[in-house]
């Protein structure tokens, strides 16, 4: 008999084998509660499926007649009709007449790698419609984010008569001015929150705009690129520009972009963005594009290619150009077309990424240290906001990052220059919109300009308004961070011992990815299990096995635990029985495979009242 959800009460999920209190100080959760459970045991009986998967799938709320669909997501069925955008048919036509003219258009992307393979998906579709666009990536540094009037300028004294900007311009309302001051018609590609106006542009697709209803704000620009290609096609169809000499592109064949962009931008993997990661990481997998298949190979990626690969190492060495090195080198690269000129700018970009983690680990040491002198002993304060000179302008996104995972709460680096002015970036916690702080502090004079999104956020201000602003943020944000810290939980989706973790468990959990945000990989843990070696290896990460009551092992790493409470309760809990909780990868070296339990968390079992003799 199947069990109907519906039925069951609504319950908060009790603690996973009992740990309240990790020894990270974290309370274990069970993902599914009486009806996820319920719908787990409905999926199983339905579709034949493993239990385990089932249970991850229940997890991540899918409904059981969605089930076949969400193990094969396909881009066809979840593709909306473009125009349900707002603005999408303008853009269309705009695109498609300068492609119809053949006229020299202008994209202007933004430096990180939404942006990159943004400009390079537009930048691929155009040549194919015989034009030869001008790619602008501004410099970091000396230009920062969006257009500027100088660069405007440039690109219409080169003849550009139409200006596409990609991962930006939302709120680039004087240069685009500019742009239509000097003539040039412009469509804006972005994704990004907007601000008290919108530019006077021929177009604006942004569907996080208020008047846009399409339901797509969760895009990555790069996939509001494809969409927009969409259109632009079925524009030239409809006027009869493909010929047998001129075919329609196949945009389907260009996922690779999407897939990185996608991953790399922290975009939710839900509905379609799943969909084209799924799709994008198969058409890697066949290794056919010389500029993905150069960033692989130097990115020393053993195996097919996989969600976190995109996030953790190929991303970062395409954003290592816009952070410290030329900006307009990831976009080269995903255009270049020859195989030694692609192994050299991949070289490159390598080198760069190298020397990013130097620069930024020297300030990530130096905010740490600001950031826990600001906390004090009583761990007080809703954010973090630390400052000073010195620091890499480019790195200040990552060690907010690092600053935000350490200390679990929003968190802001900012670099000083010398005149004065501060250029930093803040990354979030989940129920805490930063983006619409940092324009409420842009509306009240605090910063001299700032957008984002939720999650992420860029900002410049004045030294003498940095008090101010953080002032702001405590009093702003305070009670939204009290409320997403209040649990300090770890979702657990069930247990196993170590005889079952193999590479076919964990090909079986895979069926319900690609994992990343709004996705989670699935949390497993190993209970009662001995910590039989425990070893650092690497930069700060624990090399670890784990022996079952049978006496099977399993292999296991903590990264980045030396020096954390992980990484202190690993090592003092040598040759003891734990709980373990942690997530599954498939190690590949020299052609063999094992699976690697990635630690997370670990718990002391509790012991049970005592047995009297």
């Amino acid at each position: 008999m199947t069990l109907h959800a519906s039925v069951l009460p609504v319950e908060t999920p009790p603690a996973f084998l009992g740990v309240t209190r990790s020894l990270t100080g974290k309370f274990w959760r069970d993902r599914l509660d009486a009806r996820g459970a319920a719908r787990a045991l409905a999926i199983v009986q339905r579709y034949n499926l493993p239990e385990m998967l089932a249970r991850v799938l229940a997890g991540r709320d899918v409904e059981i007649d969605a089930v076949p669909d969400f193990l094969d997501p396909t881009i066809r069925k979840l593709m909306p009709d473009p125009h349900t955008v707002t603005d999408m048919e303008a853009a269309a036509k705009r695109i498609a007449d300068a492609a119809t003219r053949g006229e020299k258009v202008a994209i202007f992307g933004d430096y990180d790698v939404d942006g990159a393979t943004s400009a390079a998906l537009l930048t691929w579709h155009l040549r194919h419609c015989g034009l030869d666009p001008l790619i602008h990536i501004p410099d970091r540094i000396f230009e920062g984010y969006g257009p500027n009037v100088d660069a405007v300028r440039a690109l219409a004294a080169k003849g550009a008569t139409l200006l596409v900007t990609v991962d930006c311009g939302t709120t680039s309302i004087e240069p685009l001015a500019e742009a239509k001051k000097l003539g040039m018609s412009v469509v804006v590609i972005d994704h990004h929150q907007t601000g008290d106006g919108l530019p006077e542009v021929d177009a604006l697709v942004n569907p996080n705009r208020p008047d846009d209803l399409s339901g797509l704000g969760h895009l990555a620009a790069v996939g509001l690129v494809l969409v927009t290609l969409v259109a632009v096609n079925r524009e030239l169809r409809q006027r009869g520009f493909w010929t047998r000499e001129m075919p329609e592109p196949d945009l389907l064949g260009m996922l690779h972009h999407v897939a990185l962009g996608t991953v790399a931008d922290v975009a939710p993997l839900t509905g379609l963005n799943r969909a084209f990661v799924a799709k994008g990481l198969i058409a890697m997998r066949r290794r056919d594009h010389v500029g993905h298949t150069a960033l692989m190979d130097v990115s020393r990626l053993n195996g097919p290619p996989e969600a976190w690969h995109l996030g953790f190492m190929l991303g970062p060495r395409i954003n290592a150009g816009g952070r410290i090195g030329r900006a307009d080198l990831g976009v080269r690269l995903l255009l270049e077309g020859d195989v030694s000129e692609a192994a050299r700018i991949a070289a490159e970009l390598d080198r760069l990424n190298t020397e990013r983690r130097v620069i930024e680990q020297a300030a990530e040491s130096q905010a740490e240290a600001e950031a826990l002198a600001s906390l004090g002993l009583e761990d007080k304060g809703a954010v973090i906001v630390t400052a000073a000179e010195g620091w890499h302008p480019g790195v200040v996104g990552l060690v907010a990052a690092r600053l935000k995972e350490k200390f679990a709460r929003p968190a802001f680096a900012i670099a000083l220059e010398p005149g004065g002015i501060g250029t930093g970036s803040g990354r979030s916690i989940g129920g805490v919109d930063l983006g619409k702080a940092v324009r409420q502090a842009v509306h009240d004079g605090l910063l001299m300009k700032g957008g984002g999104h939720a999650m992420a956020a860029g900002v410049t201000l004045r030294k003498e308004k940095l008090a101010e602003f953080r002032a702001y943020l405590e009093s702003a944000l305070a009670a939204d961070v009290a409320n997403s810290r209040h649990e300090n939980e770890i979702f657990v989706d069930g247990a196993v011992t170590a005889r079952a973790v193999t590479s076919e468990f964990a090909a079986t959990l895979n069926r319900a990815g690609p994992f990343g945000s709004a996705n989670p990989e699935p949390v497993i843990a190993l209970p009662s299990h001995q910590l039989v070696y425990a070893d650092e290896v690497g930069q700060a990460h624990l090399r670890l096995r784990f022996k079952s009551g049978d006496g099977s092992i399993v292999n296991g790493i903590a990264f980045r635990a030396v020096g954390q409470k992980l990484g202190s309760a690993l090592t003092q809990n040598r040759g003891q029985q734990l709980h373990v909780a942690g997530s599954l990868a498939v190690d590949r070296w020299q052609g063999t495979e094992r699976v690697q339990f990635r630690v997370l968390d670990v718990a002391v079992p509790d012991q049970g009242p005592a047995v009297i003799r």
